[in-house]
Parts: structure tokens; sequence; C-alpha cells
């Protein structure tokens, strides 16, 4: 299992609120591989600490660990607490919300050198606020690979948008139930792959091969070589496994030119990539089978645990009218408000558009606006 790890945290619809803070990883599928679940009283510094304590006695702390988040201060200074060794970087997507909120420009996801001629304060930002070893996987002191956003966390928040009705127990079983059907399909997927890697990976692999055909290969020393041809050139170096294109450095994956090179020293290419993305690891990852608790009845609970006393949360009065059930935009995030016509009243269309001979004159046009 690759050592990246995104965290973030949804909030709970329930009687007594809360929030479910996740950690997950990625299957070298390129799947998500829930880590660690926990229900704390609100995002804090306190919360974020326990539950990444939590953590660290599954996972440990290395230096080749990376943890993905927002830049929530509460995460940031529970990482810095908890986690010595590991390398914390920034969701991409989340600095990418904070920029449009804080520059009021949309077309930020391009190259940094032309965001830099055109908005000098948003690369200012990037820059000196942020930093580039935050978003950039070239200049990222750790190993992220390709993974820069915690939108695999989101995926897991999704997959329980019913399920966060629930009261505590109840979510906690439906949670254990998916896991195990997880564990087990993927289980009979791995066990089924023929080939060295997995399935996402030779996929990936089978356009780099036919890009990598008619390149001009120079072999520099035993372990060295100069691959030309295309768009840019690349020094690999196959026994170190890197590439001046970063690419099979980042990626940890053979990239056109590390192809070319293995083809030129005839090596197989599979001996270049990862074992994080091999049968062997993907088989070991669903290795254990996750069971049921059971019932009430057939638990085994310590005396300690039976003898404390443990009060309910306070349950605080809920505002007047309907709950919210849609998830809260994290900061600096847009949400795309429908056009309503001033005609009719209705939404999808604006006035001038609006078919209808009959309406209401009220309303207006509103356009995306920071929630």
């Amino acid at each position: 299992m690759r050592k990246v790890v995104g965290i973030d945290g949804t909030f709970l619809k329930g009687q007594y609120r809360g929030v479910l803070l996740v950690a997950t990883a990625q299957d070298g599928n390129g799947q998500c591989y829930p880590l660690a679940w926990g229900i704390v009283d609100s995002e804090n510094e306190d919360a974020w600490t326990w539950f990444l304590t939590q953590l660290k006695e599954v996972i440990g702390d290395t230096d080749e660990l990376t943890l993905i988040s927002d830049r929530a201060p509460s995460i940031k200074k529970a990482i810095s607490t908890v986690f010595e060794k590991a390398h914390h970087g920034a969701c991409a997507w989340h600095v990418a919300q904070n920029i449009k909120n804080k520059f009021k420009c949309a077309d930020i996801m391009g190259s940094y050198w032309k965001i830099s001629h055109r908005y000098p304060r948003v690369a200012e930002y990037l820059e000196n606020k942020v930093g580039f070893e935050k978003w950039s996987r070239c200049h990222y002191p750790g190993l992220r690979y390709n993974i820069t956003t915690t939108n695999m966390v989101e995926s897991l928040n999704s997959m329980l948008v019913n399920a966060r009705d629930f009261p505590y127990v109840a979510l906690l079983d439906v949670i254990q139930e998916k896991m195990s059907k997880w564990w087990n399909d993927r289980r009979i997927v791995a066990m089924a792959i023929t080939a060295p890697l997995t399935s996402s990976r030779e996929s990936e692999f089978r356009p780099r091969f036919a890009q990598s055909n008619g390149r001009h290969t120079l072999q520099l020393n035993p372990v060295t070589y100069h691959v030309k041809g295309g768009e840019l050139e690349g020094v690999v170096d196959i026994f170190n496994k890197t590439c001046t294109c970063k690419e099979f450095d980042i990626d940890k994956l053979p990239c056109v030119h590390a192809l070319a090179a293995a083809h030129h020293a005839q090596v197989s290419v599979y001996s270049l990539v990862s074992p994080y993305y091999t049968k062997e690891y993907y088989v070991l990852a669903y290795g254990e089978t996750i069971y049921s608790v059971g019932s009430q009845s057939q638990w085994d609970v310590p005396n300690e645990v039976v003898t404390r006393v443990v009060l309910p949360r306070e349950v605080k009065e809920r505002k007047r009218g309907r709950p919210k059930t849609s998830r809260f935009p994290s900061v600096g995030e847009f949400r795309k408000r429908k056009n309503r016509c001033g005609k009719c009243g209705t939404y999808g269309h604006y006035k001038k558009k609006c078919n209808s001979q009959t309406g209401s004159t009220e309303g207006n046009q509103p356009t995306d606006v920071p929630v």
C-alpha cells in the first residue's frame, strides 16, 4: 500500500450530530482503502489530535508517510503534534477553491507560469503563503505519487450520504458491512488477475509502450541511458529508477523514456515498477477478512469498559425549519446556483429566454457566488 493517506471530516445529520473523521489510502488499483473512522463532537485541534494519535498506532510514523488534507489550522497543528517524521501535503483542489475565494478568479487550474503572468498576486500566494512544497508534486519533499487531492475521502463521504442520518451504532454497522463486502469482492478480483500488475496500472502501460517505440536510445554507462525523440528528452537511470522528466521518480511507474531504456537494455519493464502496483501486493491488501461484530449478547467486553460511566452527548435544540442535509462547503468553495427566471419564477433559464406568457415579475438572476 502506498504510504499516502487522505484525511477529512464530514458532518453527521442524526439526533446527536457530530462529525465523522476518515483516513483512507489507495490500493494498487487506485481504489479507496479506508484505514480509520472516528466520531467526534466537531472538527477542532483536540479532536484531530485524538484521531491522528489512534491512526498513528496503526500506520506508524516514518518519513515515507504523507498525509493530505485541506489547509484547516486544526488539522495542521494536530499533524505537527502527532506525526514528527511524516510529511503534510495540501489538497490541490482545496487550494484552488481558496484562490477562487480570495482573488475572485476562476481559471487558475492551468500551469503555474501562465498563472504567474496573468495573476501575479495568485502566484505570490502559491509561492509564499501556501508554499510550492505543499501542492506541487515535483517540489514535494516526500512521496505523494499521483495523489494530489482528498477526493478519495470525499468518495467515502458520498457513499455514506444516507447513513449519516442514522444513530452512531447503526452508522458504524453500515460502514462495517460495506467494508466487509469491499474486501471480499476485491479479493476475488485480485485473485483473478493474470497480469503482473493491477488492471488500472496495466491500462496505463499500453499507451506508454506505443509512445516509447521508435525513440533513439543512447547508452551512457551500464545503468544510464539518454532517450531522445518526442517533445521531451530524458536521461534514465534504470538502477535507481529515475528519469530527468521526473515522472518515473514521482509515480514510481516507468515513463516512456524508462520503457525505451528498458527495451534497449533488455531489462523487464516490470522490474522497474513499484511493488505497490503488483498483483502480489494487491492480493495481500485484501487478504484479511472483516467480520461482523455480532449481537451485543455475544460481545466480550472488559470490566473496565462495563463499569465506565459514559454520559450521552448533549442534544442541542434544533433551529426552526427543515434540517440542513447537504454538505457544508469548504472555505472558498463556489456552488453554482441555477438561474431563476424573473418572469415565471422557475429555475433553469433567464427572463429573456422565457417562453411563458404570464408569470411573476419578481425574481432575479443569481450568478456564481461563494458560499
